[in-house]
């Protein structure tokens, strides 16, 4: 019977498994503990986040004002996509966002009326959360509900902030157990599964089983267990990352959405916090130096290269063979990595400890029977994820770089992602291409970013009726953007309002 169940390493990944975890169990007798090193720091550039954590968060039962205030957050209603396309075709600093509201203004789908008579109007109009992101608005009026907006929206906050507010969670709702202490070595059984760590002081911690969260190190999976390493480096080139956090610029105020800003070869993100920014320059080493890198990176953020001290992040693209192998799980960076475009790293890992949780096996004979399906629903939402991030740069029409020019060859993608997009270059994307729950990026998301970079779909046939439906809700848009404008605060006033609201 499994009766006692170890979570290696804390941040993000370790306390989200810990809630769920707690949370799935907490009726039963079987003890969680998260053991964290006091010597490993977390990465902690998780800072964006998709609507699936608001979820995940009124599950664990934390409280949204605990985490605006606690987190140092801000709403985040999509991502603002600059540069991510020819400059000579649409113009310096063109854009286009991927807001986080349904494309279908009252539930009717008018893809085929943007991509025919409407294709002169950007694809994002057909809501107006693009809009109300450039006003600088919140998505939540004062009288709003927890986790209940005007607009459907996720959070930017700071991630080690955001891990306490899980580890306290965790302890005092689910009474998830908490030791400090560093592991060394690692024992395995003659099965092969993992019977104990050992620390580095001598203790010998045994437990029935394992959720490895110990980031890059992967000392469960890699390590001790040797589960193979599925590179992804040749579908998404960037490899390398810069980071810094530098402080709100006061003109800008609190925009409430991630910027995306492409260079020629890779892009920068900025996350604004209630206290700072946090930006990143991601690049492919393979077409760029650090110290270009380095300095257009100060240029971005208006600073003297000369003095500019950033972390350095090295990126391994890609996740392992399994997740689940004999009696462990890997999580979090243990699990595997993509470039952090879409906020996908909270996600997968959201994703995958709640599919733990609801398949959490009582004894190994439960195990045994979990684990390959469980495996191939992880694998198949990463390999659908490293699909849709590397749509984002093969259907970029950019010429400037030989960066932009490799990403563009379907080579080295997956068969799925080829035939889908031979698929959307006859018609556009339906529910049915994505017919799995497990598609974390559904059709949705694919039509933003598509028809965002103007993707070369063949004009749909597209009734009268159609038009005039279209046309009609385009229209209504334009009323509920007024009325937004009226009701709708700026985020940082929103934000300020909560704080005093509490004092």
């Amino acid at each position: 019977m499994i009766k006692k169940v170890a979570i290696l390493g804390g941040g993000t990944a370790g306390w989200l498994a810990a809630n769920h975890l707690g949370h799935a169990l907490s009726a039963t007798d079987i003890e969680v503990t998260l053991i964290e090193s006091e010597d490993v720091p977390s990465i902690g550039v998780g800072e964006g986040t998709v609507p699936f954590i608001k979820d995940t968060l009124q599950k664990f039962g934390i409280c949204e004002v605990d985490l605006l205030l606690g987190c140092d957050a801000t709403f985040k209603q999509g991502i603002k996509f600059t540069n991510w396309m020819d400059k000579t075709r649409h113009g310096e600093c063109n854009h286009y966002y991927h807001p986080f509201e349904s494309p279908y203004p009252n539930e009717f789908d008018v893809t085929n009326y943007m991509l025919g008579e409407g294709s002169e109007l950007r694809f994002d109009d057909v809501t107006i959360q693009s809009a109300v992101c450039e006003l600088g608005l919140a998505p939540k009026l004062v009288s709003s509900a927890p986790y209940q907006g005007v607009l459907n929206y996720a959070y930017h906050f700071d991630a080690a902030k955001f891990a306490l507010l899980l580890a306290r969670n965790a302890k005092e709702r689910f009474n998830v157990k908490h030791l400090k202490a560093t592991v060394e070595n690692v024992q395995l059984d003659d099965t092969g599964n993992v019977k104990a760590v050992t620390s580095v002081n001598g203790d010998t911690l045994a437990f029935d089983f394992f959720v490895d969260c110990t980031g890059f190190a992967s000392l469960l999976i890699d390590k001790a267990l040797n589960v193979p390493f599925v590179s992804k480096a040749d579908e998404l080139l960037t490899d390398k990352a810069l980071v810094k956090q530098v402080p709100l610029n006061p003109k800008q105020g609190i925009f409430p959405y991630t910027k995306a800003t492409a260079h020629q070869a890779g892009w920068i993100w900025d996350i604004p916090l209630t206290t700072r920014r946090g930006t990143g320059f991601v690049y492919a080493s393979e077409f760029m130096s650090e110290d270009d890198a380095h300095r257009k990176y100060a240029r971005y953020l208006n600073l003297d290269a000369d003095k500019l001290d950033v972390r350095k992040i090295n990126m391994e693209v890609g996740y392992r063979e399994v997740s689940w192998y004999k009696n462990c799980v890997c999580l979090g960076l243990a699990q595997g990595f993509l470039e952090p475009l879409e906020a996908t790293s909270i996600l997968l890992t959201d994703f995958t400890a709640d599919l733990l949780a609801k398949n959490f096996p009582k004894n190994q004979s439960d195990a045994d029977v979990m684990r390959d399906d469980f495996n191939k629903a992880v694998t198949y939402a990463w390999d659908r994820t490293t699909d849709f991030i590397k749509l984002h740069y093969c259907i970029s029409d950019r010429q400037d770089s030989d960066f932009w020019l490799k990403n563009q060859s379907l080579a080295h993608s997956s068969e799925e992602l080829k035939t889908r997009l031979a698929k959307f270059k006859i018609r556009p994307p339906h529910r049915q291409d994505f017919f799995s729950r497990f598609d974390l990026f559904d059709e949705k998301n694919y039509l933003y970013v598509l028809y965002g970079m103007r993707y070369p779909t063949s004009k749909p046939h597209c009734s009268e009726q159609e038009v005039k439906l279209s046309r009609e809700l385009l229209a209504r848009n334009k009323e509920m953007l007024s009325m937004a404008q009226e009701k709708l605060l700026l985020t940082s006033e929103w934000l300020t309002k909560l704080k005093q609201a509490v004092r």
